[in-house]
């Protein structure tokens, strides 16, 4: 399988490991590493069945690094199905939302590792990677309402899990902003669960340094004019609940008529 560097410099690297599902019947999802010094983080490690080729493509980007950190954007099984493998083969310690602490056990986490899954509180927080502060930041809602991202300050990547995910695409880089919409907007409409929480997470992460936005899902963008783009997109969207009220009703009777 293989490799994408989406960012080099010495001592850091982000690496994109290419998608494992692909032509299979589970979500298509790209699993990501960072790397600094001598310290690694994976993001949204996936499920059992990619579990065994996602660690060794892992161990593989690490090289003489050490796996430091699993990062659970939220709950979903594509992201935290394989969790008992990862601590149990690694010494890293688990982040998930406080939220879910509770329920990523019942995917069958050994009590030997229980004490390595660590909640994120609701306001985020910072995570040190071999020196380099990785900002955990919320997106409550988007989709799930325990929900982070992860912001690299020297790659200047944002990895937005959902946010930003498309669906039935090729490639792995967003090329034509006006085109990739119609990959993205029906995904949105449905999964992003709030207008509001949509806005509030553009007005906060505006105040970031972007120079690419990386989800689990699909295609990234790189550069500040397509990053410009996504979040304008995002601004303009009408999402969610508001877009579902009329669906609250009794179904009829499947006898009626």
């Amino acid at each position: 399988m293989a490799h994408t560097t989406l960012f080099s410099a010495p001592g850091h690297a982000n690496v994109l490991i290419e998608d494992y599902n692909t032509g299979g019947l589970a979500v298509q999802a790209n699993q990501h590493v960072i790397v600094h010094g001598d310290a690694g983080m994976i993001l949204d490690p996936g499920g059992h069945k990619v579990y065994s080729k996602v660690l060794a493509a892992t161990l593989s980007v690490l090289g003489r690094a050490k796996l430091k950190y699993l990062f659970l954007s939220h709950q979903d099984p594509d992201i935290v199905a394989a969790t008992n493998g990862w601590l149990m083969t690694t010494d890293a310690d688990a982040y998930i939302s406080d939220l879910w602490t509770r329920f990523v056990p019942h995917f069958g986490l050994d009590h030997l590792v229980a004490s390595r899954l660590k909640s994120i509180p609701d306001r985020g927080q910072t995570l040190d990677l071999g020196g380099c502060e990785l900002l955990i930041v919320p997106a409550h809602y988007l989709h799930s309402c325990g929900n982070f991202h992860v912001y690299d300050p020297i790659s200047k990547i944002l990895y937005t899990g959902d946010l930003g995910a498309s669906i039935g695409v090729e490639g792995v880089e967003v090329t034509d902003f006006d085109a990739h919409i119609v990959k993205m907007e029906g995904f949105h409409k449905r999964y992003m669960a709030s207008t509001r929480a949509l806005k509030a997470w553009v007005r906060m992460v505006r105040g970031l340094d972007i120079e690419m936005i990386v989800p689990q899902h699909g295609l990234f963008m790189r550069g500040k004019p397509m990053v410009t783009r996504f979040l304008d997109w995002l601004d303009g969207l009408v999402c969610g609940i508001d877009l579902m009220e009329d669906v609250y009703r009794i179904p009829p009777s499947s006898k009626s008529g």
